[in-house]
């Protein structure tokens, strides 16, 4: 994969995201998060830092495209979603379960429902993703 597909990828999958990211954690399901946070009080910031936020959605974007990257088959918007889905449930399913063995921010319930949503939230980031690079030509080496 070139760096303008990489960079591409990683802007239309990182905006996706964050946007989804807002509606699915900030808004649908906020009040299932605060219900089955764990014992640790004090962790949430009252304001986000949401030029955080956009990074990690940046990177987060970037990890799905460079996996996009490595597939020899030609990239379809239902291979992009499937590859996200996959990637992001992975990604938070470990994270989650570390977590959950190592402090108390979340209860078990939380820790499951979460890689699921996520790989929801990076399905559709795939998606957009492989849309995307679709529209652009692939460069010759």
């Amino acid at each position: 994969m070139d760096t303008r597909r990489l960079v591409t990828g990683t802007l239309a999958g990182g905006v996706t995201l964050f946007v989804l990211g807002y509606l699915l954690f900030d808004l649908a399901f906020a009040s299932f998060y605060q219900a089955n946070s764990g014992s640790a009080l004090g962790v949430a910031r009252e304001r986000q830092l949401v030029w955080a936020v956009i990074l990690g959605s940046l990177s987060y974007g970037a990890l799905i495209t460079f996996v996009m990257g490595s597939r020899t088959e030609p990239m379809t918007v239902g291979a992009g979603a499937t590859i996200g889905a996959v990637v992001g449930f992975l990604l938070w399913f470990t994270a989650d379960f570390i977590l959950y063995g190592v402090t108390n921010l979340a209860n078990l319930t939380r820790t499951v429902v979460d890689p699921i949503l996520e790989a929801v939230r990076a399905g559709a980031a795939g998606a957009v993703i492989a849309a995307a690079l679709a529209r652009m030509r692939v460069a010759v080496r």
